[in-house]
């Protein structure tokens, strides 16, 4: 029986994915960006250790809440793919028990999902930091080529995708590379919309107890106008943003 690090679990409505859901919040991640609320979820050996059937049985005590709410389970992060194995294993049996299953990812791993588990995935929450190569890598310590593949991927497979966008003023608000994943996005047929989330600084008191410096504590979050724009500028190449 695999094993997973794990940092938290929580209910969720709304934010990710449909209804309410359990949200499996798993350690490891293999990029480092600027705006993470979660740095204490970075490092695989932190998280605690747990097996398929703890998962389950924490899943099943929310299981009413889950079906009256038409929701499922999310695994998330961290980044679920760096634990491929474990999450592919926690998403068979969560079909087994006819529960949504929803995939939070950079896709920066994608490579790593084996056919198996994306058999078992519904939906993928698809994070894309930036469509410009360089400010992808500034923004996250990756590169941004193994996500565009890995939507290519999920589109050939038919498996729905929302794209999530996180609007950092002065980081990803460039207009050019705006329009630039509205166009690539506008090119997938298994994209159902964008989610352009607003940056905040709510994760700034885990950054100074882990002693790791936040160097976005003084940026704004973005205007009602900007991000008005950006999901504007998503609209006009046909895709639903909100």
């Amino acid at each position: 029986m695999s094993t997973g690090r794990i940092h938290s679990w929580d209910l969720s409505t709304g934010v990710d994915g449909p209804g309410t859901r359990f949200v499996l919040f798993m350690n490891g991640c293999p990029l480092r960006c600027s705006y993470c609320a979660n740095p204490d979820t970075w490092k695989l050996r932190d998280g605690r250790s747990m097996t398929v059937d703890e998962v389950m049985e924490e899943i099943a005590k929310y299981r009413s809440f889950i079906d009256t709410a038409g929701g499922g389970v999310t695994l998330s992060g961290g980044e679920p793919l760096l634990q491929a194995d474990f999450t592919a294993d926690v998403f068979h049996r969560c079909h087994e028990m006819g529960l949504h299953t929803a995939l939070d990812t950079s896709g920066a791993l994608g490579a790593r999902a084996g056919d198996a588990l994306l058999a078992d995935t519904d939906l993928v929450l698809l994070d894309i930091k930036s469509f410009d190569i360089e400010a992808y890598h500034r923004l996250t310590g990756g590169h941004l080529a193994p996500t565009l593949s890995f939507a290519g991927r999920l589109d050939r497979l038919g498996i729905p995708v929302r794209i999530r966008y996180v609007l950092v003023p002065g980081l990803t608000d460039d207009r050019a590379a705006v329009d630039g994943l509205a166009a690539f996005v506008a090119g997938l047929d298994n994209v159902e919309g964008v989610d352009v989330l607003p940056f905040h600084t709510m994760g700034t008191h885990k950054y100074d107890d882990l002693g790791i410096p936040f160097v976005l504590r003084d940026t704004p979050a973005p205007g009602p106008a900007l991000l008005e724009r950006v999901r504007g500028q998503f609209r006009e190449h046909g895709v639903p943003a909100v």
